[in-house]
């Protein structure tokens, strides 16, 4: 199939969670199950009516709370189910979690240092980036494979997940997924179906003119 932006072939949205506490302190989250703020819910709700105008055919979240209560507000305007998978959530990093970016800078300098310039490193003792795209992509993959011709997936995931997620199912690199730039909270990105494979259409898109701030952009 040929994916395009006017429709055809089938079509991801990665959509990260709304705003939580930890977000707006750059606190570092990982697998830590932090909630929304009543900010992260109207960015949810808000976000969801647009997404729903793409009438998606499937919605797939991770398990953690602010994943979840995103992905529970486009289930009530679409009327689709949401499938959740603990294979995508947010990278897991031992150590930094809980942490601010000031602290994990003054505390792990040199692995930041190596982690910002590309290098595979277990930020804080946790997961390699490539690690989570090994588990999360296929995931993602495995439900576009039951979208009909021409349909939608959401995946509602997190910042750092999404973004190797798209660095796998784009076949880059895992040291050039840096350049794709991190997302604002409760924005998407939409992968289309092309004739070599997947193809990245859209990038931190949505109407919410929200600085990044998550795990992904440090």
């Amino acid at each position: 199939m040929n994916g395009s932006s006017s429709g055809t072939g089938r079509r991801i949205v990665l959509w990260r969670h709304g705003q939580t506490a930890w977000n707006l302190e750059r606190r570092f989250q990982g697998s830590t199950d932090i909630e929304l703020t009543e900010v992260g819910v109207g960015q949810a709700r808000r976000a969801a009516r647009l997404l729903a105008s793409l009438k998606p055919d499937a919605i797939v979240a991770s398990d953690l709370r602010r994943a979840a209560a995103t992905a529970a507000e486009l289930s009530a305007v679409s009327g689709l189910t949401v499938a959740h998978d603990a294979a995508l959530r947010e990278t897991y990093a031992g150590a930094w979690q809980g942490l601010t970016h000031q602290e994990i800078v003054e505390r792990f300098g040199d692995q930041y240092a190596a982690w910002k310039r590309g290098e595979p490193v277990r930020r804080g003792g946790g997961e390699l980036e490539t690690e989570v795209a090994d588990r999360a992509a296929p995931v993602v993959l495995e439900h576009a494979e039951k979208l009909p011709e021409n349909g939608t997936l959401v995946v509602v995931s997190h910042g750092g997940t999404i973004r190797t997620t798209i660095g796998r199912l784009l076949g880059l690199e895992a040291h050039h997924w840096e350049g794709l730039g991190g997302l604002s909270n409760c924005c998407w990105s939409v992968l289309g179906e092309g004739a070599r494979g997947w193809r990245l259409l859209e990038h931190n898109a949505g109407t919410l003119p929200e600085p990044v701030l998550g795990e992904g952009d440090k």
